[in-house]
């Protein structure tokens, strides 16, 4: 005999109907790695379908996520020439501000964040100026780097800054020198709980931005702290983020449930590189049913609480969907 739980399960219209989290192609924001050069296009051997682009090859990406329904992208820069301060980024004519007032031309409808921070742009692969006595990031000198950046890339025509060094102060710096540049309409989407993460490490394959010595946990959570996780997302909150975000994901579906609880703006998270090679390569292998793995992985951030999901899956999930 049938009861109430399996009644609204027999009729496959009336379970659609009922589903209570749902994931749209609007959810999903894509993430792209632009390099100098022209005519580039060089899939990174460690995240199979994602590829180092030049700016050209960026714009034609574009046409395609576009047609598939995705409407934002967020953009990572690989400088030909990177120096200790990663000048690159502090540059009007450099590879990120150079990428969006291209992409802005060929494509002023698309929605354009730009990642803010220095690791792909520094010889040591650090996420900012260097305290040489204390061998980790100098705080304070590296805030100031962050504002010029931030005014750079929205000068260029960035539709939203998501500074990702994990520096303290970082949200109300750069929020302090978009409004004195006339930028008040820009929001900020922090990294704001960034976890110093095994997962990674493919994305310093696409990037070019592993560290030279060292690691990040100087600057970075510690993956097995909960009660900091949060506090470093409401911190960003009262600096005057206007969305937050979990990095990475899959590991962390508390802290993404903790954090939705805990605040009331909306939250993203990102799908990190590790995790989207791992689903690859799995399905690669036969092990997984990998489109279904993929949504099922999705739909689950969806349900944890964030409102936004960071990536790499985008272009095989909206297909899907």
């Amino acid at each position: 005999m049938f009861k109430r739980f399996r009644r609204a399960r027999i009729n496959p219209t009336l379970l659609e109907l009922l589903q209570e989290t749902k994931l749209t192609p609007i959810d999903l924001i894509y993430p792209l790695f632009v390099r100098e050069g022209e005519g580039i296009k060089q899939e990174v051997p460690s995240m199979p379908d994602v590829f180092q682009m030049s700016i050209d090859e960026v714009v034609k990406e574009i046409e395609e996520l576009k047609a598939l329904g995705i409407k934002a992208i967020i953009l990572f820069g690989i400088p030909t020439v990177k120096d200790s301060v990663g000048s690159d980024a502090l540059c009007e004519y450099g590879i990120i501000a150079s990428a969006v007032r291209e992409i802005k031309k060929a494509h002023p409808d698309i929605f354009v964040i730009t990642d803010l921070c220095f690791c792909e742009y520094t010889d040591h692969g650090h996420c900012g100026v260097l305290d040489l006595k204390l061998k980790t990031v100098d705080n304070d000198a590296t805030l100031q780097l962050l504002a010029k950046q931030a005014v750079i890339h929205a000068k260029a025509g960035s539709d939203m800054i998501a500074p990702s060094g994990m520096m303290d102060g970082m949200v109300s710096a750069i929020r302090e020198a978009l409004d004195k540049a006339g930028f008040t309409h820009i929001p900020i989407m922090s990294y704001s709980t960034k976890f110093a993460s095994a997962y990674y490490g493919p994305f310093r394959d696409a990037a070019e931005s592993a560290p030279s010595f060292g690691d990040r946990r100087s600057y970075q959570l510690n993956p097995a702290n909960r009660r900091e996780a949060i506090l470093e997302s409401l911190e960003d909150e009262q600096e005057g983020a206007d969305i937050l975000m979990v990095k990475p994901a899959l590991a962390y579906l508390d802290i993404v449930r903790d954090i939705r609880e805990a605040s009331m703006l909306p939250l993203a998270v990102y799908n990190v590189s590790g995790e989207y090679s791992m689903l690859k390569l799995a399905g690669k292998a036969g092990v997984i049913d990998y489109e279904k793995v993929m949504l099922e992985t999705l739909l689950g951030f969806k349900r944890a609480g964030a409102d936004l999901i960071i990536t790499y899956h985008a272009k095989e999930a909206v297909k899907l969907l």
